[in-house]
């Protein structure tokens, strides 16, 4: 039986996503896999992200080895990838995305509405501390990095009121029972590609580029192109206040993507979104931008940059 090196980082959540990937192509395609843990710098530092390279921090490492042929397959949190392509690597399958949108975890079982004036609510994302001060509930936004546990370790002691985290890797690692509430993407767009899982290989590896295809789904491989395009366009990356959410309505005819650029301080901001054929999901993306830089999103996302 063959043997594919599955190369993912260490933390629960990587191990968990990937022994999903690595799970299914036992099943389905026959083949023995082996996971590679690889450390990464982000794994490594417990610095805030926008101080130490941003997009690609948590991936580097996992890509270089399999552009190295140390290991045959990658399998990563599609929103940390970077928006530009390696020509070493194909993405060969973007499976089944899970609910994309943003999680509170909150003491008492609070929601958004109900914490009180002055809550300290903690995440490292200036995404989503953008949207929060967006909403005026006049909450404090604590900077925080580390695993889930770490995260969530945080409200049980009481140093904050709560944590938003991605609601996808809570129902991964099977704690969905912690969470307060689904933020609705209307108070908060996801990062691009959040809740789905990118799997990489070789560009010159026709045999796994074989295997993988049959994990990809093609409405989620649309709607993550559709945000990815969006977000390359704009030339942001996941330090930027940046949110998008594509979705496919209309049986599978229509695609509509939204999505909102601000300054961390929460104003101004650009929320537009735009529609178009799943097909043309890369020039939905590119052309919504366009929209978003015509009405002054490079001034945003530079000065949200600089204030950090």
């Amino acid at each position: 039986m063959t043997t594919l090196r599955l190369g993912t980082r260490g933390s629960d959540l990587a191990v968990t996503q990937s022994s999903h990937i690595a799970d299914r192509l036992r099943a389905e395609a026959g083949v023995d896999v082996e996971l590679v843990t690889i450390s990464t710098l982000g794994d490594r530092s417990s610095a805030p992200l926008t101080t130490f390279g941003g997009q690609g921090v948590f991936v580097a490492a996992v890509r270089e080895a399999l552009a190295a042929g140390e290991v045959d397959l990658a399998v990563h949190s599609l929103k940390d990838l970077p928006t530009a392509p390696d020509p070493r690597l194909s993405l060969a399958a973007v499976p089944v995305r899970e609910d994309p949108r943003d999680a509170l975890v909150a003491r008492d079982g609070l929601t958004l509405g109900e914490l009180p004036t002055g809550a300290r609510i903690g995440t490292g994302s200036p995404r989503r501390i953008s949207q929060l001060n967006a909403l005026g509930l006049g909450v404090e936004t604590v900077e925080l990095r580390g695993n889930v546990d770490t995260r969530l370790g945080k409200v049980t002691s009481g140093e904050l009121d709560a944590v938003v985290l991605a609601r996808a890797g809570l129902a991964r690692l099977g704690r969905l029972g912690v969470v307060t509430e689904a933020i609705d993407p209307i108070q908060m767009l996801p990062a691009p590609g959040q809740g789905a899982l990118a799997c990489e290989c070789r560009a010159d590896d026709t045999a796994t580029i074989g295997l993988l295809a049959g994990l990809d789904d093609p409405d989620t491989r649309a709607a993550v192109t559709a945000e990815r395009s969006l977000l390359a366009t704009l030339e942001a990356g996941c330090s930027a206040p940046v949110g998008a959410l594509a979705e496919i309505v209309n049986d599978g005819e229509e695609l509509w993507l939204r999505a909102v650029v601000g300054e961390i301080c929460g104003a101004p901001s650009i929320r537009l979104s735009a529609s178009g054929s799943p097909d043309e999901a890369a020039a939905i993306g590119e052309r919504l931008a366009a929209e978003m830089l015509a009405e002054g999103a490079d001034d945003l996302v530079h000065a949200s940059t600089t204030a950090r």
